[in-house]
């Protein structure tokens, strides 16, 4: 009997709930996890179509980590991430750069072990494994697997216990020909049921495989445990190294002397959107492993090339061989944009060859832990097995300090040494005093992932602004869904309000004069081709799409629907977009002129306003309304006639008065209207609050936290969007939510837990400066608040506070914010905010 084990640091929990490993190796790196025990990177790793999951992986990596790595139980690309939670079959590990499941991959690299023949096909190589053997934390993965299929296991034997003849296809996964069609679907449903039938106790012969990951390395552990006396019979161990998928250009080199696989591949799957082509993009890796080869060679799609070292084309790959008596082989994979030489510095600065798996489980297991151990929790309402707010929180933290990643890659082990990245957009390598960061998701992060950020990682807001800035210079725009470079995603200029959150939380270390021309040149200038491109969704080739239609927008106030694609959605964004353009202009210290004129127009959401349905409705040219249901970006007449954040009393005047809002709000969310999957109704439960009704709006805070967040790998109701989806939950548990990102006020809802403290770090008082700097210790109390909904008042450092708004500065300046909580609803809060 052969076992290898795999070991990747990276993934946790079950299915449905956390699972413990039945690894017969060492794990005394799960000792001092702390808070990390209730991370469960499963969660969201669930869902029957691209809309209805998460789009989680259970990746590894440090905080905003470069490189994420995750098992691979499918191919990735623009609508799929490469794992998926109700697969059975692990076909490697994966290097990913893919940020999200809408966008796509870029220069990734997997690798495969295996036993006996080398299966370089995807298709072939998938190794079965269990739910009960895979654990998944931030810092490690385990999981055993079966390897008997490489061996003696084929498709047309699998086939003939489910019956209909012969499969098509290689050994280890269901092929593609069977996914097809809806017959084909079922045939593939009913030969994974007879593999999970397989689950004995023991496989005949298992791999149990490792893994870890700093920001630019990989860290994989396969041990190789015999049982048979004839290991002959049983094949050599191996692994796989695929270093360019089908129609992707990559290259590949074998040094068996140095006892490593290196190369690159120029995968970006993006790239047909946006005007930045980024021509000499490339993703380098390279391999070193512990243990001699004793067989290498190289390949080219299905084809297998013994003693070759080099191989360039499409579909490449390489595969080295072990000794059947080798008992252990660690391989280290550093990856890079910039050079293989950057890679192999990578992986000589993070992990060394004198650097054990145990280091690398232990550093980033630091990492996390310095960031989600600043946070403890007592007092839960914990109703349902499923439902541990716990595991919601802490997980949900997880998610969001890992965007925007940090592209940048290190120069030395000194600290404070100059970094090194490559940028898309010059298409050309810079070295700065800097992080830079990529993966902008600003249509969604804008709500509440970027308030969070300034409470959690301070340290990095300014150089994440300065990365902002850093675009405006190079492309003339600051980003709007930047995933390497521009991709003209979703729409509108959010990185204004970016910028102008971070202004108003006292972050100031970056140009601001720089900044206000930035979002001047939103402002007021219109994209090239305007009045003659559509600018739809993903339409390929356009040049940068900014406020789309702005040119209508500054002539009559809106625009016009039968102009440009989501003209609704754009007009009440660019209305917010000016708003947070006045803030960042009177930091700028601009005249009052400037300021106010931005301000006035930012009051053009009134156009849209329909008061005979009194709804917000998009409009032609010539000012009719347009159908009802055209113009939306994520979303439809309901939501977006809520999509007013920075006027609530101006839009409580169009409804003519807030009682009549209260009323359309009513009719909102008991009319099964609202959609938390998507961004647009982050906010608007706690318009309640707003409005002076705190009944409604813990009642409803509540029941979508309840319905759309759970522990489970279906746990996350839409995509996380870079962490927007558990930024609104990890606010809405402590008490208050940025409903305004342009400003410096949270609005007031309803606390989940009974006794939160966390550990701000310094610079979230002194706008990201941490030199010198004091932590401060904030405790939230809410006595009650776990089974309590309602509440009764409000304190900070025992002043009292009489209305549902709290400001930044009095939460980092804080040591104790006390909410008053009450079984009944009460008279505390019940004057809208304007009146306060």
């Amino acid at each position: 009997m052969l076992c290898v084990l795999l070991l990747l640091a990276g993934l946790a929990g079950g299915t449905y709930s956390q699972v413990t490993t039945e690894t017969k190796t060492d794990t005394t790196y799960h000792n001092n996890a702390g808070v990390l025990k209730y991370v469960n990177p499963l969660i969201g790793t669930y869902g029957t179509t691209p809309n209805g999951n998460g789009g989680m992986i259970p990746s590894v990596s440090p905080p905003f980590g470069m490189t994420r790595w995750t098992p691979q139980t499918r191919e990735n690309f623009i609508s799929q991430v490469p794992y998926g939670d109700s697969d059975r079959l692990i076909h490697g590990f994966q290097a990913t750069h893919q940020p999200a499941i809408w966008m796509g991959e870029a220069g990734q690299v997997v690798l495969t072990p295996g036993i006996g023949e080398v299966q370089p096909l995807f298709q072939n190589r998938g190794l079965q494994f269990r739910k009960k053997d895979e654990r998944s934390t931030p810092y490690v993965y385990e999981v055993l697997v079966d390897a008997a299929q490489l061996l003696d296991r084929d498709w047309n034997a699998t086939a003939e216990a489910v019956g209909d003849g012969p499969v098509p296809g290689g050994a280890g996964s269901v092929p593609d020909e069977v996914k097809e069609g809806a017959n084909g679907r079922t045939r593939k449903r009913q030969i994974e049921s007879v593999l999970r039938s397989t689950d004995s106790d023991d496989y005949e012969r298992s791999i149990q495989v490792a893994m870890s990951a700093d920001s630019h390395v990989g860290h994989l552990r396969f041990d190789f445990q015999h049982s048979s006396s004839n290991l002959d019979v049983e094949g050599e161990p191996w692994v796989f190294i695929q270093a360019s998928r089908r129609n992707w250009t990559g290259e590949v080199h074998i040094n068996a002397n140095s006892r490593e696989v290196y190369g690159y591949n120029t995968e970006r799957q993006d790239y047909l959107l946006g005007p930045d082509k980024a021509s000499s993009f490339k993703g380098y890796f390279v391999s070193r492993f512990s243990e001699p080869f004793i067989e290498f060679g190289v390949a080219n799609g299905g084809s297998v090339i013994k003693d070759e070292i080099h191989q360039h084309g499409n579909f490449t790959g390489a595969y080295v061989k072990f000794a059947n008596s080798t008992s252990r082989v660690e391989v280290r994979t550093g990856v890079s944009y910039i050079s293989v030489f950057q890679a192999r510095k990578n992986l000589e600065i993070q992990a060394p060859d004198e650097h054990t798996f145990e280091d690398t489980v232990e550093k980033v297991k630091s990492a996390w832990l310095e960031k989600l151990g600043r946070v403890s929790i007592k007092g839960i309402n914990k109703t349902h097995p499923d439902n541990d707010p716990r595991t919601i929180l802490y997980t949900g933290l997880f998610h969001a300090l890992q965007y925007p990643s940090d592209f940048s890659e290190p120069t030395s082990k000194q600290d404070g040494a100059p970094r090194i990245f490559y940028s898309g957009y010059t298409d050309s390598v810079h070295t700065r005093n800097d992080s830079y960061y990529q993966s902008w998701s600003i249509w969604d992060t804008y709500r509440a992932e970027h308030s969070l950020l300034t409470l959690f990682a301070p340290e990095r807001v300014n150089s994440m602004m300065r990365s902002l800035v850093r675009i405006f210079d190079w492309s003339g725009w600051l980003p709007m869904w930047a995933n390497l470079v521009e991709t003209n995603i979703m729409i509108a200029t959010n990185a204004d309000v970016v910028l102008a959150n971070a202004l108003e939380r006292g972050f100031r270390g970056f140009d601001i004069g720089k900044a206000w021309q930035a979002v001047k040149k939103d402002a007021y200038t219109p994209p090239d081709h305007d009045t003659d491109t559509l600018y739809y969704d993903r339409e390929p080739g356009t040049s940068y799409e900014a406020r789309a239609g702005l040119t209508s927008y500054m002539k009559q106030g809106w625009v016009s629907n039968d102009g440009w694609s989501e003209a609704g959605s754009r007009t009440l964004d660019y209305s917010f977009n000016d708003y947070a353009c006045s803030v960042v202009a009177a930091h700028a210290g601009e005249n009052n002129s400037t300021v106010q004129a931005l301000k006035k127009r930012s009051a053009n959401y009134a156009y849209l306003w329909n008061n005979e349905t009194q709804f917000m409705q998009a409009r032609n040219a010539n000012g009719t309304w347009a159908n009802n249901t055209f113009g939306w970006t994520e979303g439809d007449d309901w939501v977006y006639t809520f999509d007013v954040m920075h006027d609530l009393k101006g839009l409580a005047d169009l409804f003519g008065g807030r009682e009549a809002f209260r009323d359309k709000l009513d009719a909102h969310f008991h009319g099964g209207h609202n959609d938390h999957t998507n961004e647009p109704s982050h906010h608007v439960p706690y318009l309640y609050s707003a409005l002076g009704y705190p009944k409604q709006a813990a009642e409803i805070i509540r029941d979508i936290a309840w319905e759309n967040y759970n522990t489970t790998s279906g746990g996350l109701g839409g995509n996380e969007d870079l962490g927007q989806m558990s930024a609104w939950y990890v606010f809405s548990a402590l008490g208050f939510y940025p409903v305004n990102p342009a400003s410096d006020e949270y609005v007031v809802g309803t606390p989940l837990f009974e006794e939160v403290s966390i550990r701000l770090p310094s610079g979230a008082r002194t706008g990201g400066a941490v030199a010198n700097g004091r932590e401060r210790r904030l405790e939230i109390s809410a006595p009650g608040a776990s089974t309590k909904p309602y509440l009764g008042g409000l304190k900070v450092d025992g002043k009292p506070v009489n209305a549902p708004i709290l400001k930044h500065s009095q939460i980092v300046h804080a040591a104790r914010i006390e909410f008053e909580m009450s079984a009944t609803p009460t008279s505390w809060g019940i004057r809208p905010l304007w009146e306060t």
